[in-house]
């Protein structure tokens, strides 16, 4: 006798087009620890107790370098011709994680292919190509999803379940510190890519980051408003992967106030000219009228309101009081997966069972239009409103 009712053994399984998987985070987060986790683990239970499995197909440039992920990670499918992957129908989904320039015409592409989309931020060079996009996707009828991969953090999880919880009563103000110490080059090779510091090649850490903070505040505290910004070029003189010297035309520092609805003030530090000296590579500071928070990338520590020090100000005497011994850890009670795959996963069901997916194209375009006003407002020494957006018209700012 069949114990199993057919919904219980059914596996449906989704052809993915991987457009730039043999780059560093197109391999390292959304290949190996996302795609190919989920196909080893034999898929994602749905709620009817049906699975869904995925089948990646590789796309580059280079056919040996393909090859040779390929027979590494046992996948029989790749290529170099983008425009006949988009033309079969075996393969559902168009995944992008190139640079940002050669983004939106791949983009273009898969919408007129009628693809279903996921892809890497910015998802544009500017806030017009950004919403030309997703007006694009929307008059199609195609389905869209933008990496919003911090969301997914442990630490940023724990801070959505204290406010969540009402922990912090009113929340006045967000501090956040990112960065760390990127090497010029010359007497050790550099962490990340040489175009990251070249703005005709589309570098630069407010294009990088802001996306990622307008997401942030606005998922976690309020839509964005406003944003001040001062833009650096802390080190000017780099040196490439083969060693040669180049001079850095993008910013490599960017200080941010962000006015969000509600009134809450955000300030965020983005650096890649800072030597740690945190307890993670990112941390937000959140202060509310009944407590405090720290969170980082796992950690996350709180102090509530009856149990704050009354700290007094004296410059003439040395402060021996234990400030960081008055917080409370925050116990992580729950098992949390790799941020990428956590979102590829919550995007495949969003997609098969047919539910809306709010981190689509024009959520893609809020980052884009973030960043030109930060940028906007370093160059003019000014506060630069942001007007809501909407996939058929363009607001100007203010």
């Amino acid at each position: 006798m069949n114990l199993h009712s057919p919904a219980e053994t059914r596996t449906r399984e989704i052809g993915i087009i991987m457009n730039g998987a043999t780059g560093r985070m197109g391999y390292r987060q959304h290949l190996v620890r996302s795609i190919l986790a989920i196909r080893d683990a034999g898929g994602i239970e749905l709620a009817d107790g049906s699975r869904v499995t995925v089948k990646p197909l590789l796309v580059g440039r280079s056919i040996s370098t393909l090859a040779e992920l390929a027979a590494q990670h046992d996948i029989e499918d790749y290529t170099t011709d983008l425009d006949t992957a988009l033309a079969d129908p075996r393969w559902e989904i168009y995944a992008d994680f190139l640079v940002t320039k050669a983004r939106s015409t791949a983009l273009r592409k898969a919408i007129a292919a009628g693809k279903t989309i996921y892809t890497e931020k910015p998802t544009a060079e500017s806030l017009e190509e950004a919403l030309e996009l997703a007006r694009l996707a929307d008059e199609a009828g195609v389905k869209t999803g933008v990496v919003h991969d911090k969301l997914y953090l442990p630490g940023l999880q724990k801070l959505k379940r204290l406010i969540d919880s009402g922990f912090f009563g009113r929340i006045l103000s967000v501090r956040g510190e990112f960065g760390y110490w990127v090497f010029e080059g010359d007497w050790q090779p550099a962490q990340r890519p040489s175009w990251n510091y070249r703005a005709e090649d589309g570098g630069g850490i407010i294009v990088d980051m802001f996306p990622h903070w307008n997401y942030v505040l606005e998922n976690l505290f309020g839509e964005v408003q406003s944003v001040y910004a001062e833009a650096a070029v802390h080190v000017k003189d780099r040196w490439d992967e083969a060693g040669e010297h180049y001079d850095a035309t993008a910013e490599d520092a960017a200080y941010g106030i962000f006015e969000l609805e509600g009134g809450v003030v955000a300030q965020i530090n983005s650096s890649w000219t800072v030597r740690v000296n945190r307890d993670e590579l990112v941390e937000f500071q959140v202060d509310g009228t009944h407590g405090s928070a720290v969170v980082g990338l796992f950690g996350a520590k709180i102090q509530p309101r009856n149990a704050t020090p009354k700290p007094v100000w004296n410059p003439d005497l040395e402060d021996a009081h234990d400030y960081d011994g008055d917080w409370q850890r925050v116990p992580t009670n729950e098992v949390f997966i790799n941020g990428f795959r956590q979102q590829w996963e919550d995007f495949l069901v969003s997609y098969v069972v047919g539910t809306p997916y709010p981190f689509d194209l024009l959520a893609g375009a809020r980052g884009v239009q973030l960043a030109e006003a930060g940028l906007r407002s370093s160059r003019e020494g000014r506060k630069v409103a942001l007007q809501p957006l909407t996939v058929h018209a363009q607001e100007s700012d203010a």
